[in-house]
């Protein structure tokens, strides 16, 4: 379900064991100005001069890796989408929608899926984009060191070659059909297997069949990027060229769109009021996006059920809202939004706040006020910590907020007792499920624990294909199911706000993706 276009940064999801060894290898080579060898003669910056239509986006999360596999599936995914293509992609009701593949079909078990791949593809370095070239990313997410992604990819057991080279075959370990989801820009990003053969160099100088080519790279500042004539749907890309930025100061950004240094931005919903003023337009991106407060039921004082069950009636959501969001987001207990059909309407009320009752059951618990002292460790300054730290107050837990830079390693190694995470979610919902409430859910706190059923739940997710009537049903169960978990008390759910020039044509409302298909920028930028 971590970074993203929300209030704060979480770590990749998947980044967990390495994330400080790959953040210090990222810094190393900051001020490294990188020129991809086959278009260093491009002129960098020279292309944006001119008459071409450039889009010019600062980022909150500029990639700090530029190998999909290794950059995982987080919020920066939607920048690595300029590079690479994938197998599917997601339309604006959620569905999955041809992209590479042209289409695809299960067999009548429901454990084998063929992808049907366009013709004639190929990647920016002219190799072919056939199956083999997927069933190379497809093992190499599984069985590269460092992949984010190896967790995402547990259905699958091998991918055959067949029909010539354009059917990628993917065999699986189990009955899913969430795999039209599941293989689209967040998971199974594809690179060219050439480049690919030094995953270090494909980092520097990235090599994608996507919708536009890398021609400069400065690691951790800045990407210059011009439209690859060879994407497959080059005809209805219609900007030129991309300069990408990682974002100045918060506070800086607004003006530099006014100016005209950006035409494109993420921005916090604090700034969205100035945004508008300032006559930019305030694009409102629907997402997957929910905080959580995470506990360690293997730790005290989350081994004892009854205190557990006193932090979550201690929580008001609507703080959050209020404090958080500035009118933008939603309460939810549940890691969904509200009216996503993975949400459970019969969950909404499951622990209302109730303060009184919080304190009773600590009372019952044999703790009295002041007795329970927390540590809340969390990798930056963040509000949510202090919301956290006055409403738990209130019912006599006392929590003192700790910042560990390197938060990330006790984190993933589920060593915490307590802390705090947003997630952006998975286009396949199971997945979002499992992430948070299976026992090796990267974003279970409580592993190896689940909730009883669970497992059984999600199973029959799986097996359930996403047309049939009672997918819904059968969904928000598993949803249920997940939320007799002990370890994730949800808060709030926030969209991803863009804040862009007015020269910039309307942006499709597919849910968490940006689509850059039929995006014009017109007069000045």
């Amino acid at each position: 379900m971590s970074g993203r276009l929300t209030l704060r940064r979480p770590l990749d999801l998947r980044s967990r064991r390495r994330a400080g060894r790959l953040r210090f290898a990222a810094l190393g080579t900051a001020l490294v100005t990188v020129l991809v060898p086959s278009l260093a003669a491009c002129g960098g910056d020279a292309a944006s001069s001119g008459g071409d239509s450039t889009l010019r986006w600062t980022s909150s999360y500029f990639p700090t890796h530029w190998d999909p596999v290794v950059g995982g599936s987080g919020a920066q995914f939607r920048e690595l989408a300029l590079v690479y293509a994938s197998l599917t992609r997601t339309d604006e009701k959620g569905n999955a929608v041809p992209d590479l593949a042209e289409s695809w079909e299960y067999n009548d078990k429901g454990d084998r899926i063929t992808f049907h791949l366009r013709p004639d593809l190929k990647f920016s370095d002219g190799e072919p984009l056939d199956a083999t070239a997927v069933k190379a990313a497809v093992e190499r997410a599984k069985e590269q060191q460092d992949s984010a992604l190896f967790g995402d990819l547990t259905s699958i057991e091998s991918v055959e070659v067949a029909a010539g080279g354009l059917d990628a075959v993917v065999n699986l370990s189990q009955v899913d059909y969430q795999i039209p989801q599941l293989l689209g820009q967040r998971v199974l990003q594809i690179a060219s297997p050439k480049a690919a053969k030094s995953p270090k160099e494909l980092d520097r100088a990235p090599v994608g069949a996507g919708p536009f080519i890398v021609t400069q790279l400065i690691p951790g500042t800045k990407a210059v990027l011009k439209k690859n004539p060879d994407y497959w749907d080059a005809k209805n890309i219609h900007i030129d060229n991309v300069e990408l930025t990682s974002a100045p100061d918060a506070s800086t950004v607004v003006s530099g769109l006014q100016t005209g240094v950006y035409n494109f931005a993420d921005i916090k919903p604090s700034q969205a009021d100035a945004a508008k003023k300032a006559g930019l337009d305030v694009f409102v991106q629907p997402g997957f996006n929910a905080s959580n407060i995470s506990l360690n039921v293997n730790k005290a004082p989350f081994d004892d059920s009854r205190v557990v069950d006193a932090v979550r009636h201690a929580i008001n959501r609507q703080e959050f809202v209020d404090k958080m969001t500035f009118g933008y987001g939603t309460v939810t207990n549940q890691p969904f939004p509200e009216g996503y059909v993975a949400y459970d309407p019969g969950s909404r009320d499951a622990y209302p706040y109730d303060p009184a009752k919080s304190k009773k059951l600590l009372a019952d618990a044999g703790h009295g006020a002041g007795d329970i002292k927390l540590d809340l460790v969390i990798p930056s300054e963040d509000p949510q910590a202090e919301i956290v730290q006055s409403q738990l107050a209130k019912v006599g837990i006392t929590v003192t907020i700790k910042i560990d830079k390197n938060w990330a390693t006790p984190f993933f190694a589920k060593d915490l007792t307590f802390s705090l995470y947003g997630t952006t979610g998975r286009d396949s919902a199971a997945q979002t499920l499992t992430a948070h409430f299976g026992p090796d859910g990267p974003l279970n706190l409580s592993s190896p624990y689940e909730p009883a059923g669970f497992e059984a739940a999600v199973a029959k997710v799986r097996q359930t294909p996403l047309e049939a009537p009672e997918y819904p049903k059968v969904l928000q169960a598993a949803t249920r199911a997940g939320l007799k978990s002990e370890a994730l008390v949800f808060t709030y759910s926030s969209p991803n706000l863009i804040a862009k020039s007015k020269s910039i044509s309307d942006l499709p409302g597919n849910p968490a993706h940006i689509d850059w298909t039929g995006v014009t920028v017109t007069g000045a930028n």
